[in-house]
């Protein structure tokens, strides 16, 4: 296949990058990304040379250019991981999430109805979204694929609509497509905005820890080597038209989280100055913050056989170290 990968240059489609680059299945991988603040090509320099390998900046929201890239790489598969995800942006900016989520999706589902014309056969668009779509869990229960769809913040929102814009073109244009909805993914190449690397940066710079209301929202937590290779494997062998959700079977607190970077960077680095705990500082909840996510990954198992390979102890750890041994990648993330 010749595959393109959107928003490669970020957090998930870097490590979607290096799981495939080597896969003899691919013949060609692009990497369409417009680099905005948390697309790095560095993430991507032990790829960059490798003769699969072709990067091309540009933005979902011009049409032609994004139609431009499937014609000149003769592209058979994509898988559409280009998005703004922040959900603190999306309340202070929403307008960006509208354009790039939804438009940009438009955009790039109306280039491959072109490209592929009606030789459908041989071609597959993967579109990557969110657990958020859901809305909010009481204290029992799980997301399955089936669950209605109740978005809480401009971010989700923007999700969901793209999710529904992919569901209409399989629907009215016969477009082969699968969509995906993962829990909270956490690893190395993670933009230093989000929970676990906001809380290592603050161990190690020994600044306060913000954490949100009580600290007691649930999030089911996914290490993004397994999200990964999920993702390969609804590519290659999900069912047209079907939408699959991948968890890691593992619910945390956000406080618990915390407390456990806290003690691990502790045990890593023990500081002079005492616990790290006891740096960790409540702060005024985020509006509109969902109280839980659980996924329940049923479906993926039991149709595909995927389940993921890492415990949670095991892939925070790893992702700690990564973060103590790349404090130049951190540093540079956070001066762009």
């Amino acid at each position: 296949m010749n595959l393109l990968i959107t928003g490669g240059a970020g957090f998930i489609g870097s490590n979607l990058i290096h799981h495939l680059i080597d896969d003899p299945k691919v013949a060609k991988l692009v990497n369409l990304d417009c680099l905005t603040y948390a697309g790095r090509l560095e993430n991507l320099a032990a790829v960059a040379a490798h003769p699969k390998y072709a990067f091309e900046k540009v933005d979902l929201r011009h049409p032609a250019d994004t139609l431009r890239v499937l014609a000149r790489h003769g592209i058979t598969h994509v898988m559409h991981l280009a998005a703004e995800s922040h959900v603190d942006r999306s309340i202070s900016g929403p307008g960006d999430f509208v354009t790039t989520n939804i438009v940009g999706t438009y955009n790039l589902l109306e280039a491959c109805r072109t490209f592929w014309g009606d030789t459908l056969a041989g071609h597959k668009f993967h579109h990557v979204s969110t657990d958020e779509v859901y809305g909010s869990l009481g204290a029992t229960g799980f997301f399955t694929e089936t669950t209605p769809y109740a978005p809480n913040s401009p971010y989700s929102a923007s999700k969901a609509s793209s999710d529904f814009l992919v569901r209409s073109y399989h629907h009215t244009y016969g477009l082969p497509v699968v969509i995906t909805n993962c829990s909270n993914n956490y690893g190395p190449f993670q933009f230093p905005e989000k929970l676990i690397p906001v809380v290592i940066q603050s161990v190690l710079t020994r600044q306060p820890i913000p954490v949100y209301g009580d600290g007691l929202n649930v999030r089911d937590w996914l290490y993004v080597r397994d999200h990964a290779a999920a993702l390969w494997t609804v590519l290659q062998h999900g069912k047209t038209g079907e939408t699959y959700n991948i968890g890691g079977h593992n619910e945390w607190t956000n406080l618990q989280i915390v407390q456990l970077i806290c003690d691990t960077i502790d045990e890593f680095t023990p500081p002079a100055d005492g616990p790290s705990r006891q740096l960790i500082a409540f702060v005024k909840d985020r509006p509109g913050h969902d109280r839980r996510y659980a996924i329940d990954a049923t479906k993926i198992q039991r149709e595909l056989g995927w389940t993921p390979a890492h415990q949670f102890e095991q892939g925070i750890r790893e992702t700690i170290r990564w973060y103590l041994d790349h404090q130049d990648w951190v540093r540079s993330a956070l001066n762009k």
